[in-house]
């Protein structure tokens, strides 16, 4: 006699659940910590979490969605920064660190952000910054802006900002931590607008 579907047990990976998402994104937070953005894979994800990866797409969309996910980043860095895209090159550098501190300056946003930090340093976070946030997130994003060799202006470009991050709001070293946003924007942004369509030195071969 079959039993009532009430009454069924159900087989195979489990479906959508309000705690199945996260403990995709647990699984993918576990998994991009341990292995880096590279070895990560939906797939993999998926059988840690005992979902389809199919769901893992529905609730996330691609890996480098996911990968946002799991940093649990307050804002998306690609929508923050398409208006400074959208205006071209000339005057970005200004733009781009404007932007920059508007996010990262809100009292509320900070504390989500250096929350993220932090657990990006408790990780392996030179495998993340280097495989996944520079390359996947923020690197196509600068690379509508630069003039040429975007392999070298890229990470010029991040490393004034990541610097800026620990000076600024990680250790808040004075008197970076104390100075208007606009006395910041006047000192750094030009400086990053070099590292976007200025003139650079040729590498010397070693």
């Amino acid at each position: 006699m079959t039993p009532p579907a009430s009454q069924r047990t159900s087989r195979g990976r489990r479906p959508g659940a309000p705690d199945t998402r996260a403990e995709v994104l647990a699984a993918a937070r576990a998994s991009f910590a341990e292995k880096g953005f590279r070895a990560t894979t939906i797939r993999a994800v998926a059988a840690s979490a005992g979902v389809d990866p199919a769901l893992v797409h529905h609730y996330f969309g691609s890996k480098d969605d996911l990968f946002l996910a799991a940093l649990q980043m307050p804002v998306d860095p690609r929508e923050v920064l398409g208006p400074v895209v959208a205006l071209g090159p000339d005057g970005a550098g200004e733009r781009l660190l404007r932007t920059f501190l508007s996010v990262w300056d809100d009292p509320e946003t900070q504390v989500q952000l250096l929350a993220v930090v932090r657990s990006v340093i408790a990780a392996d976070g030179a495998t993340l910054l280097q495989e996944g946030f520079i390359p996947v997130v923020v690197g196509p994003v600068l690379a509508q802006l630069v003039a040429d060799r975007p392999e070298e202006r890229i990470p010029l470009v991040a490393s004034q900002v990541i610097g800026l991050i620990v000076t600024r709001y990680v250790l808040a070293l004075p008197p970076m931590a104390q100075m208007p946003a606009e006395d910041v924007v006047a000192r750094v942004g030009p400086v990053i607008q070099h590292y976007l369509t200025g003139d650079l030195p040729q590498s010397r071969s070693t």
